[in-house]
């Protein structure tokens, strides 16, 4: 009998002990499933294309598009701003704006970053194909509702598994279309080399992989850590705060795949190592027109920096404030070189250089400074999430210095460069419009939209005529801006305008009709404070958002 009363009491132990490190054990078996699945060879070096040079007299402008991964509004400083109060310039960043054209109201296709992708890479809203929501590996998502547990009185994460994991379908599946024409196929077509650097997240499998999607090289972030989490040239910083950073350490490894082939450790710290890359990119296609689509993970999560850069920045007390400081030291420097090797080759006047963010800052590293002065983060339709550094520089055609006031945005970025190159696309159906004449004073007293939309499920917004609505169901709400009067969102009048805000609910209607169903299921809803960071305490009354996806 005694036997049995231990027995019991050891399986009951044993199982409260299984129950509260529950977690950090699925954590551990994701990890494991990972490296079973994509075995990491060690570095080699990768042979970028060589294609024949064209016989054409004119020389087409070579296109270089620099996409930021979560980059805030303030993390540069060319309005004045920059990390840790601008004590870590980004001068080569700001020297695009400066030698070139500055959009001071450029905004992302959506506020998380595989539609906005879809968007630069399609020229056209993501949801006309149905990419609505971000793709995820499989797993994260429950896991994250498994570390994120409800607490009374407060506003807590939904869960959709239950009802929607009929329409689920693998993460490798969830991508861009292969009926929708890319802007690499299109410049491939007028005779461009076409190369790919870094993150795609625009799907892996069934001719949605870069290589299938018109890029004749393709060097892809296989998986996410800037290096090994013990290299002693790499100084990390975890947000124990945070579900998905605390998915992120445990999932993701160091690694980058080549034309779709298997895994290998990259070359060095992984800003760096792209920039390399891009640099050899460059020089071995000086004499052809290229496209060079060099897609930095940075400054997103988890959090790591270079020694060096981190040594480097020893004002800074703060460490994730200065780990994410040495990110945008790296990803500057990196501007900074392939700005370098265009002026080295002789390429530089005639070649469209484009930087901007694939959306704002995010609350989850608890920065609070990232996206000022405007309020909201990624995963929010406020402008924190959605206004993001815009600019482009080409010396042949625009004039130093430019500025352009009116709202662009990403898709904008396909019907310019495709237009720089010679391309037809109008059979293409773009909601994108060239914005090179607007910077030339071709197309004075015109602007290249009279409205704008987003959508993620519920959670939808419009902007036209200055004014920015949002609605959703969770919470129940309406705001209405005026950005011309207001433009951080700090004044909602929608209830002083009850006219406007029938008048933008009809715009949306009118664009959703229009619009197709997401291809796969939002699986989740999680709470977005629009105020704080995810690190700082709930405060009551506080105002909120949920994003779908």
């Amino acid at each position: 009998m005694n036997k049995w009363i231990v027995s019991i009491v050891l399986v009951t132990l044993l199982g409260g002990l299984a129950y509260q490190y529950r977690v950090e054990l699925m954590l551990q078996g994701i990890g494991l499933l990972v490296d079973y699945r994509n075995p990491i060879s060690p570095h080699r070096e990768v042979d970028w294309g060589d294609a024949e040079l064209p016989d054409n007299e004119k020389r087409m402008p070579n296109i270089v598009l620099i996409l930021a991964d979560d980059l805030g509004f303030n993390d540069i400083t060319v309005n004045g701003g920059g990390v840790a109060g601008g004590t870590v310039p980004t001068p080569n960043i700001d020297s695009i704006a400066r030698d070139g054209v500055m959009f001071t109201n450029g905004y992302a296709a959506n506020a998380t970053c595989a539609p906005s992708r879809a968007a630069l890479m399609s020229g056209k809203y993501p949801t006309r194909f149905g990419f609505e929501f971000t793709p995820t590996p499989n797993g994260m998502l429950p896991m994250i509702a498994m570390m994120s547990e409800p607490v009374e009185g407060r506003p807590h994460l939904v869960t959709h598994f239950d009802e929607q994991q009929d329409d689920a379908m693998p993460y490798e599946e969830m991508g861009l279309p292969t009926e929708e024409i890319t802007l690499a196929e299109t410049l491939k077509k007028a005779g461009y080399y076409t190369a790919h650097i870094g993150k795609w997240h625009l799907g892996r499998s069934h001719g949605m992989s870069a290589i299938d999607q018109g890029f004749d090289d393709s060097l892809l972030m296989a998986s996410g850590l800037y290096m090994k989490e013990d290299d002693p040239r790499v100084v990390n910083s975890k947000q124990d705060f945070d579900p998905i950073d605390r998915f992120l350490w445990k999932a993701l490894r160091f690694a980058a795949s080549f034309n779709n082939g298997d895994w290998f450790e990259p070359g060095g710290y992984l800003t760096d190592y792209y920039t390399e890359e891009a640099l050899k990119v460059i020089e071995k296609n000086r004499d052809r027109p290229f496209f060079l689509y060099l897609a930095h993970w940075a400054p997103h999560t988890p959090l790591q920096a270079s020694k060096e850069d981190y040594d480097s920045l020893n004002h800074i007390k703060n460490h994730r404030l200065r780990v994410y400081a040495a990110m945008i030291r790296a990803l500057d420097r990196g501007v900074g070189q392939v700005l370098d090797a265009l002026e080295k080759h002789g390429i530089a006047d005639n070649t469209l250089v484009i930087f901007t963010s694939d959306n704002g800052g995010a609350g989850y590293i608890g920065l609070p400074q990232v996206n000022q002065p405007y309020r909201g983060w990624k995963m929010s339709f406020f402008e924190g999430g959605l206004h993001v550094p815009y600019f482009m520089k080409w010396p042949d055609r625009i004039a130093a210095g430019s500025v352009f006031e009116a709202p662009v945005h990403h898709f904008d970025i396909f019907a310019s460069a495709a237009a720089a190159g010679g391309a037809d696309t109008s059979e293409l159906g773009l909601d994108g419009v060239d914005l090179i004449p607007y910077t030339t004073g071709e197309m004075d007293d015109q602007i290249p939209h009279e409205r704008l939309f987003w959508r993620s499920g519920h959670y939808q917004t419009v902007l036209a005529g200055g004014w920015k609505m949002q609605r959703a169901d969770r919470p129940d709400k309406v705001r209405l801006h005026h950005l011309l009067k207001d433009p951080t969102e700090q004044h909602n009048v929608a209830e002083e305008n009850p006219e406007q805000v029938a008048k933008m609910l009809a715009m949306l209607d009118e664009h959703n009709a229009t619009q197709v169903e997401s291809r796969w299921p939002a699986m989740i809803e999680g709470v977005i404070p629009i105020d704080r960071t995810s690190s700082d305490a709930y405060e009551e009354g506080e105002e909120y958002i949920y994003w779908p996806n």
